[in-house]
């Protein structure tokens, strides 16, 4: 079984599936890698970086897409979407519960979906997702800073502050990955951070990590009014596995914050928190709703892309070997949480979250998913 690595397409992405030393290992434990042309190129792994772990190049993703398996980042664009077909394997980001669209094309193709985002751990954890959360996090504070410039139509606050003047206030709404993150640099800058979460363990443990350094609260319609309105800066980091995000901030409550204030919602590439949000890039990546600054940029760790890739690559790529050493229902069976990725197969919808915000019901993936193990490598080309 071919793995093809093609370079991403989606605007101003610059992160690679695999950098030329993931390539090398899947190389030495057999397995054939197409890696299309400048893939790595804008994070400095040249092509001859690649042919000399063992790849073989192709000219374009024409080529990268015969191969049997497809191993990417973000999920497939408009021009990509002919290439897949029945039977062959996609694995990569897709937060599909926000494209219906793209869903229905990908269920059209019959292609086998494995999404990165719904991968679970042992505790019930997504070890895929993690660490571009992390990312996000941290640059969450780092555009959020940008969005209130006034430059770009924010309210001219320094989150940090300085001697006299009182810093600027922070609300992080979810404690999981995005929000423990973000947290870490608002307090690192000296910002007047409020943490909202719904676990009360949760905002015990922000409480024992950052003593008088944060405030937390248990999340509810009311608090997320009370903090929302007094907001300098709000970032959104609520994840529901595979799920549409709940639209916490309404409309309403956008104009009641303060004029030049700034969203940055984390959530939009599951369809965002806040009812304003709306789907930005990196070459604009701000609009104003309600005299609010949003920020919504659904590949937000791509503007650092070379740390990106090396993040990503260390938590995919065993996942990608257990997948061509042993087939996808070996590596399911013997793995549910990476059962958990499967998203569509032979046209069937197999996560029960994104089928419920489809209204369809959710397929075993035992009935649907091929049962042959990976071709025995001697027959590899």
């Amino acid at each position: 079984m071919r793995i093809g690595i093609p370079k991403e397409i989606k605007s101003q992405e610059y992160r690679v599936a695999a950098t030329p030393a993931g390539v090398a290992a899947l190389v030495r434990a057999g397995h054939p890698v197409l890696v299309e042309l400048g893939a790595g190129s804008a994070i400095g792994y040249s092509d001859s970086d690649y042919r000399a772990a063992g790849a073989t190049l192709a000219a374009d993703a024409a080529a990268v897409y015969q191969a049997e398996l497809v191993f990417k980042v973000k999920e497939p664009q408009a021009s990509e979407l002919n290439y897949l077909r029945t039977g062959q394997i996609l694995f990569c980001y897709l937060h599909l519960a926000a494209a219906p669209e793209l869903t229905q094309s990908l269920l059209t193709s019959g292609v086998t979906a494995i999404a990165f985002e719904t991968v679970e751990d042992r505790a019930g954890d997504t070890p895929l997702l993690a660490p571009m959360s992390r990312v996000a996090g941290r640059l969450a504070v780092q555009v959020g800073m940008q969005a209130l410039e006034m430059k770009n139509g924010g309210r001219g606050v320094l989150l940090a502050g300085v001697e006299g003047v009182p810093p600027g206030r922070v609300i992080i709404i979810g404690g999981g990955e995005v929000g423990a993150n973000a947290a870490h640099i608002a307090i690192g800058i000296g910002a007047n951070v409020t943490l909202l979460d719904r676990n009360p363990d949760r905002l015990r443990a922000f409480d024992q990590h950052y003593p008088g350094r944060i405030r937390t609260v248990v999340s509810d319609p009311a608090a997320i009014e009370t903090w929302v309105t007094q907001a300098d800066l709000v970032i959104g980091a609520v994840y529901v596995h595979g799920r549409r995000a709940p639209k916490l901030i309404s409309r309403e409550l956008v104009r009641r914050m303060p004029p030049g204030a700034a969203i940055v919602d984390v959530a939009i590439d599951q369809g965002g928190i806040a009812e304003t949000s709306t789907v930005t890039s990196h070459a604009a990546p701000f609009a104003i709703q309600e005299g609010v600054v949003h920020y919504g940029v659904p590949n937000m760790p791509g503007a650092v892309a070379r740390t990106s890739t090396l993040a990503l690559e260390a938590a995919t790529l065993p996942y990608l070997l257990k997948l061509m050493e042993c087939g996808p229902r070996v590596a399911f069976e013997s793995d549910p949480g990476f059962a958990a990725g499967l998203n569509l197969a032979a046209g069937r919808v197999c996560h029960s979250g994104l089928a419920q915000d489809m209204g369809l019901s959710a397929a075993d993936w035992r009935e649907v998913i091929a049962g042959s193990r990976p071709a025995n490598r001697s027959h590899r080309q």
